[in-house]
């Protein structure tokens, strides 16, 4: 349906033409300065399932503004040079996530500068008229992986409390939970952020095109980010429910994943569809713009100095990651062996389940057991980057003490040392502790975000750039005992831990 605007009158075809060709000139520049991120956003939406639904993101896109087409043709293309402020935000965030080596925060930078060239070649009134697309390219970026760990703590006590009101004995331990029948893993892939990314995808989308009323929006919002999760809970108690009820975990688990991958979420999808559809307040040949909304732009400026000066936003901070790239690198040693201990003697390592820190890419790595006169035993890993770069970092998801899909599981953190952190890993009934410090530039820390800053500050201005992983752990002594005592004289014995990390990463 074609509605006509207030401030509508026949626009030349070639105004258009003129703006969209400076538009594809423009976005074609920033995906060529970091076709690295583009690419590996590609890559990423098509090999890990939690973010297939990005595929799917590009033609949901299209279709908006094909919706709009014919009364965004009613509207005047204009340089607005106010995009520009959006697009160097997103050059900033671009420079400080690839100095401190957060790729998310690159991915988001990569999607704002887009959107600021589509605001700074198109103008305050087409804006207004993609607003909703502009805005929906953010699900673009691969985002809530970092949820995991806390969709995997509340899946376990959603669980458990239905457990409890079955009338199922259990315990919980982090994210394992023993009962009767056996013991079961709440794992990484069982968290449910698949579902709950893709649903607060498909909520969005389903709060603009089915909604006019924002508490409406907002109200179908919550209820897309509460039920998914809510029903993960169910999906898992009702697995470990079916193991009690047939005495096999095998069958439960399979059918859980026959539940899981066709059938128990699209009901859920289904249901809150069905729930909301009373409630949906935008009729079928309502127009999509308001025409209310617009009104004369602010004052055009040239597409030509707009457009260059977008393109010198984007250049600048790739230029200047390239001239400082390689300063402050150091060689890693080749041969370097963990350091001799007073008191304490090297074994071998017995464990029915071996304990091995992961850290993709390491430039060195080593790990060893310990044992002192009195028989406690603890295991001293290191790992070293002469330069941390994509996939290679000393903090990020999946690096550290329990390697992704690993033996060992997170199941809480455990007081922390000077300088470091702690925390309790399990698996199948056996509890350990790790205590993490990370050396980067010149500070001892036990802080990721610590690690990410003093990473940053070598990048943007210079420093050195190796970065190394100390880790101390020790197994549980007993039920309830922690094995901190132990790890707390070794480290006693060690001596100071950034002598130990300059010295592996050959520094001293």
């Amino acid at each position: 349906m074609t509605v006509a605007l207030p401030i509508a009158r026949p626009i030349a075809p070639s105004a258009w033409r003129t703006h969209l060709l400076a538009l594809g000139a423009l976005d074609a520049a920033i995906l060529g300065q970091i076709v690295r991120d583009a690419a590996d956003k590609a890559v990423y939406w098509w090999n890990n399932a939690t973010f297939n639904h990005c595929l799917l993101i590009p033609p949901i896109i299209a279709w908006l503004v094909w919706q709009r087409l014919p009364e965004l043709r009613q509207l005047s293309p204009s340089a607005w040079p106010a995009g520009l402020a959006l697009l160097g935000a997103g050059a900033l965030a671009w420079l400080l996530g690839e100095a401190g080596g957060v790729a998310l925060v690159r991915h988001f930078a990569l999607i704002f500068m887009l959107q600021g060239a589509v605001i700074a070649c198109l103008g305050w009134n087409v804006t207004r008229g993609l607003a909703f697309p502009i805005f929906y390219a953010l699900f673009l970026v691969p985002a809530g992986a970092e949820l995991v760990p806390w969709l995997q703590t509340v899946t376990a006590d959603i669980a458990m409390a239905l457990l409890g009101i079955s009338g199922v004995p259990a315990h919980l331990e982090g994210i394992f939970i023993t009962t009767p029948i056996g013991y079961f893993e709440v794992a990484e892939a069982c968290a449910g952020a698949r579902f709950l990314i893709a649903m607060v995808a498909f909520g969005a989308l389903v709060a603009n095109v089915c909604f006019r009323s924002w508490p409406r929006r907002i109200a179908f919002m919550a209820v897309a980010i509460v039920v998914p999760i809510l029903a993960n809970g169910v999906r898992a108690w009702a697995t470990i429910y079916v193991a009690e009820q047939t005495g096999s975990v095998e069958f439960a688990a399979s059918f859980d994943h026959v539940i899981y991958g066709g059938v128990f979420f699209a009901i859920v999808i289904a249901l809150i569809l069905a729930a909301a559809w009373p409630f949906f307040d935008r009729g079928t040949d309502e127009p999509w713009l308001d025409r209310l909304s617009f009104r004369p732009g602010p004052k055009r400026s040239p597409l030509a100095f707009t457009a260059l000066a977008a393109l010198t936003l984007v250049i600048l901070p790739l230029a200047w990651t390239s001239a400082i790239a390689t300063t402050g690198v150091n060689e890693v040693p080749s041969e370097f062996a963990l350091p001799d201990v007073p008191g304490w003697q090297r074994v071998p390592a017995l464990d029915r389940i071996v304990w091995r820190p992961y850290y993709a890419g390491a430039d060195l790595f080593r790990i060893a057991r310990y044992r002192d006169s009195a028989g406690r035993e603890v295991d001293l890993a290191i790992a070293v980057y002469a330069r941390q770069s994509e996939g290679r970092e000393l903090v990020g998801f999946g690096q550290g003490a329990v390697a992704p899909d690993g033996a060992w599981a997170w199941t809480g953190d455990a007081p922390a040392p000077p300088n470091g952190r702690a925390e309790r890993i399990g698996s199948h009934g056996l509890v350990r502790e790790v205590v993490s410090f990370y050396r980067i530039g010149d500070i001892l820390t036990g802080s990721a975000m610590g690690v990410k800053l003093e990473t940053m500050k070598a990048r943007l201005i210079g420093g050195p750039q190796r970065a190394v992983a100390v880790l101390v752990s020790a197994p549980q002594p007993a039920t309830g005992t922690s094995a901190r005592p132990q790890i707390d004289a070794f480290l006693a014995a060690l001596g100071p831990v950034e002598r130990l990390a300059d010295r592996a990463a050959g520094l001293e």
